[in-house]
């Protein structure tokens, strides 16, 4: 009569717990990532702003020739809170959530996956490696089940991460390569985009059309695989370990497991930033205007450092280590409530 119990963990992976997982992690991606959504936009906006230093003064030299006045350099967005200042000025309270549509849709499926995947993968370790009766991992076990979840949800999700980078930096005043040979340097979005082409569908079809077809959504997935393994692992066994140090029994409030969350957010990020510089210079290098060309992530890291020294490698850390850290606890917080709430354990 026992019989039939004894099988049933072999059926986890369909389980309603696994249903909780998805709906929990992409939940608390979308929450996450709205929190944080200027941030955000600011900091892949600032990845490609540090062209138009490089170019201002070849721009200054040749109106300088033609007794033309040159642009200013308050063109280029500098500082956290002026920069956020003048996007809102610009744009508004839509430019502060400009993309924000596309990287919900981009994050609840890639949240879900990635905490789906993490606790399964959790449950096959503590079932395969170390046995039914154990009831945790070791760090290092942890590290490894999180960058096989994040890598999983890279692959799955890495189009539309693209497509939103290239809508951020379209729609950004950002003065463009070819802004020399005109006495009024334009924008990227003016020059280049037709308004068709600055929607989620338009930017993806005029990716395929113009860069080498499907191949060209994935342009860059290799270091951003790297880094987001690194760093998907570091942020789970980061966070488990500061929750039992943080949170002890008795002592596990709101703010209590939004600072774990937001300690192992800063800590991963700023151990694997450079992968992600990587991984935004090459989802923009076929945007001609802005005068990336690459021929691989290598390339692309010898040219940052040749050409900005290794502090290029972390340009737009500081509002990116702002933005991790209120997005990383709002996502894990959201999660645990979610999961609570839907009866998962």
């Amino acid at each position: 009569m026992t019989e039939p119990e004894t099988k049933k963990p072999a059926g986890t992976w369909l389980s309603p717990q696994l249903s909780s997982y998805f709906i929990a992690g992409g939940i608390a991606g979308a929450a996450s990532r709205t929190v944080v959504s200027p941030l955000e936009r600011l900091k892949i906006i600032q990845y490609v702003s540090s062209l138009s230093s490089s170019l201002q003064l070849l721009t200054d030299c040749l109106f300088a020739s033609m007794q033309v006045q040159p642009s200013s350099s308050d063109r280029q967005y500098k500082g956290v809170w002026s920069s956020l200042v003048r996007m809102w000025r610009e744009e508004g309270f839509k430019g502060f959530m400009r993309g924000n549509g596309i990287n919900c849709l981009r994050i609840i499926p890639y949240s879900a996956v990635q905490f789906t995947t993490y606790e399964q993968l959790k449950k096959v370790v503590l079932q395969w490696f170390t046995g039914y009766g154990a009831k945790t991992l070791d760090t290092p076990t942890r590290l490894c089940a999180g960058a096989l979840a994040g890598i999983t949800s890279v692959c799955t999700t890495y189009p539309l991460d693209l497509v939103r980078s290239r809508l951020s930096i379209a729609t950004a005043s950002i003065p463009l390569q070819n802004a020399a040979a005109t006495a009024a340097p334009s924008t990227v979005a003016a020059a280049v985009f037709t308004p068709q082409e600055l929607t989620m569908w338009g930017m993806t079809l005029k990716v395929m059309r113009e860069e080498g077809g499907v191949r060209a959504l994935y342009r860059g997935l290799v270091p951003t695989a790297m880094g987001v393994a690194p760093y998907v692992g570091i942020n789970f066994a980061s966070y488990e370990a500061l929750r039992g140090v943080i949170t002890p029994p008795g002592k596990s409030s709101v703010h209590r497991k939004l600072l774990c969350g937001a300690l192992a957010g800063s800590i991963s990020q700023t151990l694997t930033y450079p992968f992600d510089v990587l991984r935004r210079k090459m989802q923009v290098t076929g945007m001609n205007a802005l005068g990336y060309k690459y021929n691989g992530a290598l390339d692309a890291l010898r040219s940052i450092i040749r050409t900005e020294g290794i502090k290029g490698l972390y340009r737009g850390l500081w509002p990116n280590l702002l933005k991790v850290a209120p997005s990383i606890a709002t996502s894990f917080f959201t999660y645990e409530l979610v999961k609570d709430f839907l009866g998962a354990s």
